[in-house]
């Protein structure tokens, strides 16, 4: 069946022509059938449901298309919630045919997945009218619950505006987790009341730009005047967009490290109570303690209240509480960790983290709700009931759901969003490498778990290296695309090439939406050897099929007069870079890449 499916859609995007728009992730099942369903000024929306929310979503999904409250209506688009044998909360079953279009899904969730596909079947456009949907039949459901993206608002702060810009791409792809990331040593980014220092001193920081690592420290004289926050009617107001777009907010508080911000407001949180600055940079880190004391009923007194208005402000089951590269070496130092550790019989201070967030725990479950943290929350011990979001890799997630909890597979080889995504010398400065491939290839469940306790997984967009909103966007899409289809649709169904036609279709509907996405797939990359006798081989590749490419080692441009690529080869002697280019179905696609030999030395493997 799915290599039906796969077909199926191959045939419906393989050429330009095709009147059926490419559909990520790929539906379930998906039947063609004859002819298309034409939608006129005379088309009306009979939603079969009582409910105002829902007859809000159509209407706000299908604009232009008039409602009708007619028993029976000709040619309609008819939408109803109603129960179907084997499809669950989130799916939905959609039948088009040329008489008439029927969503039917059990509960409003499905609903509006329903309507995402039917806008991917239909232009970007105000208005629907005189569009056409081809006739098929499609039931839909996703493989997964989690199905989520991370935004970190505190390296660099991102406005409202572009909080619900991002919740809309979320939704137009079927994710429905948004994990926002709102403090961390650079910034504090949620408006607590009963704590205004967080706000008025831990949201700003002085103004920076260039590469992360080459930042330089704050100056005595300078004013900490870049940054900014969210207010707690902005926080309502994204909740409630979210809300209304199947998207359930999880806010991360990070603690006990990664969190300088809160220390600047509030020195006495850490063990040695110094005043210190927010960080523009990470350069402070094992040099200054950014991490809460542990030890002291004060800091536990401290995360009560944050989390008491967290708690009002996120409607949602969880929060996130970090847990994630805390330095210990101040604990080891302080005499109070000392005297806590001896009462307690903790060996080592990894286990005196653990004691931290188990009680942490107690603080998050007091307010009705269930606590996240990232993987090292695994070292000294777990606490009782904590969800796991494994990022170093899928190790820890297997241990946590060998120890029976429930886990959220995040590994940054395949999720981390700010990784380069393309050959580095035609990039903005990153580190590490995850490719569209690489993301495609993602495969959340390992064999050796139950599969049950992998609620699903999530992309992280951490923003020490993204400055703004655009560049956002670019490091996000494509690879979303290939983590929505990887969260939502059947494992076997998967197909790179299928899936890279799909997305090419897609690239076309974020120009018209004004998405700053990434090429990135459609340049050529390279990887460096080094011989014993101190000659660099070069192997050169591409994430398309398809593709030839061309290079030069002399310094001039190449085209596709220039050697064809087939094989690894040596640089020659007295070369100093290389150059490739990438030609598909005849014509040059992507950038240059153009590596000099200092970076070749730099990246030999």
């Amino acid at each position: 069946m799915y290599k039906l499916i796969a077909l199926l859609l191959l045939a419906f995007t393989a050429t330009a022509q095709s009147p059926i728009p490419a559909l990520i992730p790929a539906p379930q099942t998906l039947e063609p059938r004859s002819g298309a369903f034409v939608i006129t000024p005379q088309t009306r929306l009979a939603i079969l449901t009582p409910s105002p929310d829902v007859r809000k979503m159509v209407i706000d999904n299908l604009p232009g298309i008039q409602v009708s409250d007619a028993p029976k209506v000709a040619k309609a688009i008819t939408v109803r919630v109603a129960n179907i044998d084997g499809v669950g909360p989130e799916g939905y079953d959609l039948l088009v045919t040329p008489t008439g279009i029927t969503l039917t899904a059990p509960q409003p969730a499905g609903v509006f997945y329903g309507l995402q596909t039917m806008r991917q079947l239909l232009p970007v456009t105000k208005s629907f009218r005189d569009q056409s949907i081809p006739a098929l039949h499609i039931r839909d459901q996703p493989r997964f619950g989690w199905r989520g993206l991370m935004l970190d608002v505190s390296r660099h702060f991102f406005d409202k505006a572009f909080v619900k810009k991002f919740i809309d791409q979320m939704a137009q792809y079927k994710f429905n987790v948004f994990h926002w990331h709102l403090t961390d040593d650079q910034g504090w980014r949620v408006q607590i009341n009963s704590l205004p220092k967080l706000t008025e001193v831990g949201a700003w920081r002085v103004p920076r730009t260039g590469r992360w690592w080459d930042i330089e420290n704050p100056q005595p004289s300078e004013v900490p005047s870049y940054g900014g926050f969210y207010t707690q009617d902005d926080i309502r107001e994204v909740v409630r967009y979210a809300q209304e777009r199947n998207i359930t907010i999880v806010p991360e508080i990070d603690m006990p490290g990664h969190i300088m911000s809160a220390i600047a407001a509030y020195p006495n949180l850490t063990c040695g109570k110094k005043q210190v600055v927010v960080p523009p940079n990470g350069k402070f880190y094992k040099l200054e303690d950014n991490t809460l004391n542990p030890c002291n009923d004060s800091t536990y007194l401290f995360i009560d209240k944050v989390f008491t208005e967290i708690a009002q402000l996120f409607p949602g089951p969880y929060i996130h509480v970090g847990g994630d590269e805390a330095y210990k070496g101040f604990w080891d130092k302080c005499e109070e960790c000392k005297a806590t550790m001896a009462a307690n019989n903790l060996k080592n201070v990894e286990e005196l983290q653990s004691y931290f967030i188990k009680r942490v725990e107690k603080i998050v479950q007091s307010k009705g709700k269930k606590l996240i943290g990232w993987d090292e929350i695994l070292e000294g011990g777990l606490a009782p009931d904590a969800t796991v979001m494994s990022w170093r890799g899928m190790k820890g997630g297997i241990e946590a759901a060998k120890q029976n909890h429930p886990v959220i597979m995040t590994p940054y080889q395949f999720c981390y969003l700010d990784l380069y995504q393309g050959e580095s010398s035609a990039e903005p400065a990153s580190y590490g490498i995850c490719r569209l491939s690489t993301s495609y290839s993602f495969e959340p469940v390992p064999d050796s778990v139950d599969a049950k306790l992998i609620l699903g997984g999530q992309g992280n967009l951490w923003a020490e290296n993204v400055p703004n909103t655009r560049h956002a966007e670019y490091m996000v899409w494509p690879r979303a695309f290939a983590l929505s289809e990887v969260l939502w649709s059947p494992k076997g169904q998967r197909n790179w090439t299928n899936f890279v036609d799909r997305m090419e279709v897609h690239f076309k509907r974020f120009d018209a939406q004004d998405v700053n996405y990434s090429r990135s797939v459609y340049n050529p990359y390279a990887t460096f050897k080094k011989h014993p006798m101190g000659m660099i081989e070069v192997t050169l590749n591409h994430e398309l099929p398809d593709t030839y490419l061309y290079y030069s080692t002399d310094n001039t441009i190449p085209d596709d007069h220039f050697p064809l690529y087939t094989q690894p080869f040596m640089m020659p002697k007295g070369a100093d870079r290389i150059k490739v280019v990438a030609y598909r179905n005849g014509k040059p696609i992507g950038r240059m890449i153009d590596v000099t030999l200092p970076d070749m030395e730099k990246r030999v493997q």
